[in-house]
């Protein structure tokens, strides 16, 4: 069976300017789809991407942002009512 895996190429790298990134998870798609909209909308730099392996979540998805940005990130998800169930470093 072959593993699915986030794209980490060229376009990432021009997206995230080799920066670090984190992820956040998300109990459900709807919430990560909300919170992408949201984000977009405040100029943050973010990616849906497939959950990586080795984190879990009820979610298949998760939403990939620069690691200086999750302060902001976190704060303008509970600001909008967006639930998510917790930052990881990626």
């Amino acid at each position: 069976m072959r593993v699915e895996r986030p794209m980490r190429g060229a376009r990432e790298r021009d997206l995230f300017g080799g920066e670090p990134t984190r992820v956040a998870l998300f109990h459900s798609t709807h919430y990560a789809i909300r919170a992408e909209k949201v984000a977009g909308e405040e100029g943050l730099k973010v990616k849906l991407i497939p959950i990586p392996r080795h984190l879990s979540s009820d979610c298949g998805v998760c939403l990939r942002h620069l690691a200086s940005e999750s302060d902001r990130l976190r704060g303008l998800l509970e600001s909008k009512g967006v639930e998510y169930d917790r930052f990881e470093d990626y």
